[in-house]
C-alpha cells in the first residue's frame, strides 16, 4: 500500500506495512532496563527514545525495546479510557510534536489503540495546546512529546475532554496497569505478539483522514483561542474585544517575531491568528524538524531571537516590539521585547513573563466585571493557582487586586488540578501556571500556550482608558491599587509596565547551579537528613543572617500534588514533592525562600532560591543563600 505522507509538510505519516520487529525482537533484559529508565509523572511519561540512547540523537529509530514499551503505552491507555470514558469505542486524538522519533511510536500506539476498537483521530504534527482544544470534541487525547527536553528524548502526555493532561490520581492508575503489563511473564515477546495482532487493522484509514482532522483541529482552535484571549464564549463581546486589538495593532503597526525552532508551532495557526488580527508576522527556523539549537525557550536560547529582533531594527524594522521562541510541543514559549528606553532587545526571565501575565488577566479580569475599587474587587473571589518554586512577586500582584495564591507541587497537572479545586469551591480562576518556566495557563485553556501569553501582553499595552464608561485601562488600574496612579503616562511602553512590578532576584530553572546531581534514591530520607543539617547550622549561622540579611526566623512548607502544608515539623512529609524553607525578618514579613524538589521529567535535583529585591545586595544574597542550600543538599545526600 506504500507510504502516505501529510499534505502540510510533505513529511510521511506511515506506512500500512510497517513493523518495528522485522529485523529485531527486543530483549527481555533490554526491554527491562529501558524501563526502568523511564520518568512515569502525573504530567507525562518520558525517556530517551532513540535506538543510540544519545539524548542529542536525531534518528528516527526508537530499536525493538522502545518499540515495545509503546505497545504496553498504547495497550494501558486502551484499557483506562474505556473504562473511564464508559465507552468501549472512545475517540481518541493522536498528534505528535516535531521529533523524529515520534513517527515510528505513533505508528505504534494507532495500532494498539485501533486494536482495541478505539477511533483514532490523527494529526501528526500539532501542538500541545491545539491537540488539547481538539480534544474538547473527542473522549480524550494522546500526545507524543517530551516537550523541552534534548531532541533524543520522547515521551506521551494522557488527557481527557477538558482539554488538560488527566489528573495525578488517575495517573496513578494508568501508571498501575502500564507497569502491570511490563511485569507478566515473557512482556517483550508477548509485545511483538500484540502488535502482530495489530496488523490487521485498517490503518491506512486513519492515515487518509490526517489532513481533514488537521484542518479541523485547526479550525477548532483558532475559534477556542479567541474565546481564551477574550475571556468570554458571547460571540458579540468577542467581536468587540478582537475588533479592538485589531484597530490597536493596526494603529500602532506592531510586528510579532517567531523564532520557532523547528517545532510543532511551525504547522498551527500563529501566523494567520496574529495577521488576522492586523499584526504583522515575521518568523525563522520555521520548517518543521529544523532543530538548530537547544530546545528549551530559557534566556540562552532566546538569544537567536534578540539578535534577530536588533538586525530588523538596525534595518529599519521598528514595529518589532514582541518576539516568542517556543519549545518543541509549542505548549510554552518566553519573551523577547523591545526596550524603547535602552534602544535594544531584551529577553525577559522566565519569573516576569509569568508575573506579567498574571497582572494582565487579573488587571482584565477585573475590567471586565467593572471592578475598580477594593470592595468590587474582593466580591470577585479571585484566585491564582501556581507551583511552588513561583517567585513571591505573585502574592505582592495578587495583594493589589484582593485576590490570593494557591500553590501545587510543580508540574502542569498539579496546578491545573488545583484550579480546579478552587472553582469547585466558588473561587474565580482566570490565570494559573508556573512562574518558574513562565508557562501561563487562561482560563478556559487547561494548557500552557505561548500565543496567550503574548496575548496578555498586549492586553496590557492595548486595554487602556475606557473615558465614556468610567473605567481605567489595565495598567492605570494597576498603578492605582498600588497608590502610583500619578506616575501613569498613557504613552506607556512594555518596559514601563515591567518596571512597575515587584522587585525580586530569583533563580532561573535551567541555570546550572539550579541544578544537582545527587546518589540518594529516597527524597524523603535525604530531606529528614537536610532537616538536620538545616537545624545545625542555623544555630551557627543565624546571627550572621539576621545581620547581613535581616534574616530572623524560617519555616519549613511541602508540597505534594495540590496539597501545601505549613510549618512542617518532619521535612521527611515532603515525600518526592517540593520543600521549601522561608525566611522572615523581625516583622515575620517573608523576605525570601530557599526551595528543592527531584525533577518528575528529567534525572535531576533541582534548587531555586527567591530573595525581595533586585538590587546588588540582594542579588548578592540570593548567590549566598543558594550557595548555602547546595552546599546542605550535598551534605545531607553524603549523610
Amino acid at each position: 500500500m506504500g507510504i502516505f505522507y501529510d499534505k502540510h509538510t510533505n513529511f510521511p505519516i506511515g506506512s500500512a506495512d510497517f513493523s518495528p520487529f522485522k529485523t529485531n525482537r527486543p530483549s527481555q533484559d533490554a526491554m527491562k532496563k529501558e524501563l526502568d529508565s523511564m520518568i512515569l509523572s502525573a504530567s507525562g511519561w518520558r525517556k530517551i527514545f532513540t535506538a543510540s540512547g544519545d539524548e542529542e540523537d536525531a534518528q528516527s529509530s526508537i530499536g525493538p525495546e522502545n518499540a515495545a514499551l509503546s505497545v504496553y503505552i498504547a495497550q494501558s491507555f486502551s484499557q483506562y479510557i474505556q473504562q473511564a470514558a464508559g465507552k468501549q469505542h472512545p475517540v481518541i486524538v493522536v498528534g505528535l510534536d516535531a521529533r523524529p522519533t515520534g513517527q515510528e511510536i505513533a505508528e505504534i500506539i494507532i495500532r494498539i489503540l485501533l486494536k482495541n476498537g478505539i477511533q483514532v483521530r490523527y494529526l501528526f504534527i500539532s501542538a500541545a495546546p491545539e491537540i488539547m482544544a481538539y480534544a474538547r470534541e473527542c473522549d480524550g487525547f494522546v500526545y507524543i512529546s517530551a516537550s523541552h527536553n534534548p531532541v533524543g528524548h520522547n515521551g506521551i502526555k494522557f488527557g481527557f475532554n477538558d482539554g488538560g493532561v488527566i489528573p495525578g490520581s488517575e495517573a496513578a492508575k494508568l501508571t498501575a496497569l502500564f507497569k502491570n503489563l511490563c511485569a507478566i511473564e515473557n512482556s517483550s515477546q508477548k509485545a511483538v505478539e500484540l502488535y502482530n495482532d495489530s496488523m490487521q487493522t485498517d490503518i491506512a484509514s486513519v492515515y487518509n483522514k490526517v489532513s481533514f482532522y488537521k484542518e479541523e483541529a485547526l479550525a477548532f482552535y483558532r475559534n477556542f483561542t479567541q474565546t481564551v484571549i477574550s475571556s468570554t464564549p458571547d460571540h458579540a463581546q468577542r467581536a468587540d474585544f478582537l475588533e479592538s486589538i485589531q484597530k490597536s495593532a493596526r494603529q500602532k503597526k506592531l510586528t510579532i517575531l517567531a523564532d520557532m525552532n523547528g517545532s510543532a508551532r511551525t504547522v498551527s495557526i500563529d501566523k494567520d491568528f496574529f495577521t488576522s488580527l492586523g499584526f504583522s508576522f515575521i518568523s525563522f527556523n520555521d520548517t518543521p524538524r529544523d532543530i538548530v539549537h537547544a530546545i528549551i525557550p530559557e534566556p540562552e536560547n532566546l538569544v537567536h531571537c534578540a539578535r534577530k529582533m536588533e538586525e530588523l531594527h538596525s534595518q529599519g524594522d521598528t514595529s518589532v516590539v514582541l518576539g516568542y521562541m517556543p519549545d518543541c510541543d509549542g505548549d510554552r514559549g518566553n519573551i523577547v521585547y523591545w526596550n524603547e528606553t535602552a534602544k535594544k532587545a531584551e529577553v525577559l526571565m522566565a519569573q516576569e513573563v509569568f508575573a506579567l501575565s498574571v497582572l494582565s488577566e487579573l488587571s482584565f479580569t477585573a475590567y471586565n466585571n467593572n471592578a475598580q475599587t477594593p470592595e468590587e474587587l474582593m466580591k470577585l473571589k479571585t484566585a491564582v493557582s501556581v507551583n511552588d518554586p513561583t517567585s513571591m512577586r505573585i502574592e505582592e500582584i495578587a495583594e493589589a487586586f484582593y485576590a490570593s495564591v494557591y500553590r501545587a507541587e510543580v508540574g502542569e497537572a498539579n496546578v491545573v488540578n488545583l484550579a480546579r479545586s478552587l472553582r469547585d469551591k466558588g473561587f474565580t480562576v482566570p490565570i494559573l501556571g508556573e512562574g518558574s518556566n513562565g508557562g501561563n495557563i487562561t482560563h478556559p485553556a487547561a494548557v500552557r500556550d505561548p500565543l496567550n501569553t503574548l496575548f496578555a501582553l498586549i492586553k496590557l499595552l492595548t486595554i487602556k482608558d475606557d473615558v465614556e464608561k468610567g473605567k481605567k485601562g489595565l495598567f492605570h488600574l494597576w498603578l492605582t491599587l498600588t497608590n502610583r496612579a500619578h506616575t501613569y503616562n498613557e504613552n506607556f511602553t512594555l518596559a514601563d509596565i515591567i518596571n512597575s512590578l515587584p522587585s525580586y532576584t530569583t533563580t532561573g530553572v535551567s541555570e546550572q547551579r539550579a541544578l544537582l546531581h545527587i546518589t540518594s534514591k529516597d527524597h524523603a530520607l535525604l530531606k529528614k537528613s537536610y532537616q538536620n543539617v538545616l537545624h545545625d547550622q542555623w544555630n551557627e549561622k543565624k546571627d550572621e543572617l539576621n545581620t547581613e540579611y535581616g534574616i530572623a526566623s524560617w519555616r519549613a512548607v511541602s508540597n505534594n500534588g495540590i496539597i501545601q502544608t505549613d510549618n512542617i515539623s518532619d521535612f521527611s512529609e515532603s515525600k518526592s514533592g517540593g520543600l521549601k524553607i522561608i525566611f522572615s525578618d523581625s516583622q515575620g514579613k517573608d523576605i525570601a525562600f530557599i526551595w528543592m524538589r527531584g525533577s518528575g521529567t528529567e534525572p535531576v535535583f533541582r534548587v531555586m532560591c527567591d530573595v525581595k529585591g533586585n538590587s546588588s545586595a540582594c542579588k548578592a544574597m540570593e548567590s549566598k543563600l543558594l550557595e548555602w542550600h547546595r552546599s546542605m543538599v550535598h551534605s545531607a545526600d553524603v549523610a
